[in-house]
């Protein structure tokens, strides 16, 4: 469970577009979805296209864990912290990953709990 969530985050960290592609063909699946209330994408590109986004919009944050997983079956939810590093996040999420058979991401569904207020 701790591997999967560290993988996950691992993908959405990373900066190199290359670097990402390879993490996303590495641990998730072709057919993979992600969604959550900003955004919804469908297989690899899509997602690595979402990741790319977030971080033209928050450059240098990094996404940590906060507290621990939880999960059963293929199922594994758990809360995340978006901020610059070794800081308090600026954003606060949870989410819930399935993966297939394989052990690969299939998908992803988001939430926010705390989000920067808009001005």
């Amino acid at each position: 469970m701790n591997d999967l969530v560290t993988s996950y985050l691992s993908t959405w960290n990373e900066q190199d577009v290359d670097a990402r592609a390879k993490m996303l063909a590495d641990h998730w699946a072709d057919n993979a979805s992600y969604t959550d209330p900003l955004a919804e994408a469908a297989g690899r590109d899509a997602i690595s296209a979402t990741i790319g986004a977030v971080h033209e919009q928050f450059p240098g944050f990094v996404f940590t864990p906060v507290g621990d997983a939880d999960g059963h079956h293929r199922q594994t939810r758990f809360q995340w912290g978006l901020g610059p590093e070794g800081a308090e996040p600026v954003v606060v999420g949870f989410d819930v990953v399935v993966t297939n058979d394989q052990g690969r991401i299939e998908t992803v569904l988001g939430f926010l709990d705390r989000v920067p207020p808009t001005s």
